[in-house]
């Protein structure tokens, strides 16, 4: 294979990897896990909101409420990520650009609060969509 065949062949395989709808996806699968550590790590404390009947059961505990907004969280980034893929396959760039600053924004503002978090798995996303909303 010749330098400028294999050089194409690289470029293709960079476009197809920035046009294929697979960011939202992703995004999907950090929701996923968000929800899965909170049930299995912090179980504890969401049984004991169960255990109190749910209403007005946050209380002054820290890891409460660390467990409930561990786990609501994933419903707005699984909500995101389903715009996401839907932009992504209509391909409304505009749409997506508007979508990569403002999830790599979070991102930034997550990782400088927390850096030993789940806010890294989305900055992949945040880039690659900025990669498709050229």
């Amino acid at each position: 294979m010749n330098p400028a065949s294999s050089a194409s062949a690289s470029t293709s395989a960079l476009t197809a990897a920035t046009t294929r709808a697979w960011v939202g996806h992703w995004l999907m699968a950090v929701a996923v896990l968000h929800t899965l550590f909170a049930l299995v790590f912090l179980h504890k404390p969401l049984l004991g909101i169960v255990q109190r009947g749910v209403f007005n059961t946050v209380g002054q505990d820290p890891m409460t409420a660390a467990a409930v907004w561990f786990l609501l969280f994933a419903a707005p980034l699984a909500l995101q990520a389903l715009a996401i893929t839907s932009l992504e396959r209509s391909g409304q760039n505009a749409a997506l650009r508007q979508q990569a600053w403002g999830l790599l924004a979070l991102c930034a503002l997550g990782v400088t609060l927390m850096p030993d978090s789940g806010f890294w798995l989305a900055i992949p996303a945040g880039i690659a969509l900025l990669r498709k909303g050229r």
